[in-house]
């Protein structure tokens, strides 16, 4: 008789009526090989696991759904976005499933993957050109000036990311799952900065629990603005606009780090090989920044931070091309 695997899982007795309901409820995981002995545990939760492989799919239904609440967004209204990649395959996916066209301005500075993915789900592109392919002030605010402008049209809803208070309700959930699946043992919470939303939500959420947790912002080292630095061009794609964005709220914030390009994605490419978990940079930054702080709080306490999204959104662009 054949014996059974360990590994091997009882059939799934899930059913949803649509696929907006398997967003969230996502893994949390401990980190096995790339914390060294003596520092606190980290934990690290996969939102990669959603369904279009990120954590943005919580703000993209959320911003969707309280828009249709209070009529903001009418039938067969068109949404329009600005987005590094990642929001915009979320709206994408939400659109698809709701049956509202989406407008995304975007930008060669980001993956190919996130662009073909945008478009495969029904999206119209428009295309900002960076320089040299990277991340600036300067690009992010001409992407929003071009969103804007096709806002303008007739019947359109500009979801607007960056001033968009009403996807914090879905990482105040975000928050609210950590604390449940760490029973309430979060010394510190570790989370990259883009829209500052999900830094935001999770926090207050922590903290309505724990006013001690200790809050870690992660910014780029090359544009580190939240830091009082000077604004720069970095590669780490969803964080770093390149100034203070309007979501951010630095009394929620104990401790901001700087992470490089350079270092994050070593650390991406750290988590593939010895954790084997496939993720973005920004995640890499997270991991740095969260090693960091797991040092000065030693063995007794945990870390907790965010796998952002998964690395097949990146293979065309130098995280892993010459991997």
């Amino acid at each position: 008789m054949t014996k059974k695997s360990q590994n091997t899982l009882p059939p799934s007795t899930d059913r949803v009526n649509t696929i907006l309901q398997t967003i969230g409820n996502t893994t949390l995981l401990e980190l096995r090989h790339v914390v060294p002995s003596g520092h606190a545990r980290v934990l690290i939760k996969l939102e990669g696991q959603n369904p279009t492989g990120s954590m943005k799919d919580r703000a993209a239904l959320a911003m969707i759904e309280a828009a249709e609440a209070d009529g903001r967004l009418q039938s067969r209204g068109t949404v329009v976005e600005y987005t590094g990649g990642s929001t915009g395959v979320s709206l994408a996916f939400v659109c698809a499933v709701k049956g509202y066209p989406l407008s995304i301005v975007t930008s060669d500075a980001f993956s190919l993957e996130k662009r073909t993915h945008m478009r495969l789900l029904g999206a119209e592109l428009t295309l900002v050109p960076s320089v040299d392919g990277g991340m600036s002030k300067a690009l992010t605010l001409n992407m929003i000036e071009a969103a804007r402008r096709i806002s303008e049209r007739p019947g359109s809803y500009a979801t607007d990311q960056l001033n968009n208070v009403d996807q914090i309700a879905s990482y105040l959930e975000l928050g609210e799952e950590i604390w449940r699946q760490t029973d309430g043992q979060v010394d510190a919470f570790v989370q990259s900065v883009g829209t500052a939303a999900s830094l935001r939500g999770v926090a207050t959420a922590l903290r309505r629990h724990n006013e001690q947790v200790h809050i870690v912002a992660v910014e780029p080292a090359e544009s580190a603005v939240l830091s009082g630095g000077e604004t720069g061009v970095h590669e780490i794609e969803g964080i770093g606009a390149g100034f203070v964005v309007p979501l951010w709220d630095e009394s929620l914030v104990d401790d901001i780090h700087g992470v490089s390009t350079e270092e994050a994605m070593k650390m991406s490419r750290r988590l593939a090989r010895e954790e084997a978990l496939f993720s973005g940079t920004s995640t890499g930054g997270n991991v740095v920044a969260a090693l960091r702080v797991a040092e000065r709080l030693g063995p007794n306490a945990t870390v907790v931070t965010l796998m952002v999204d998964s690395g097949l959104k990146y293979f065309s662009t130098s995280l892993y091309k010459s991997a």
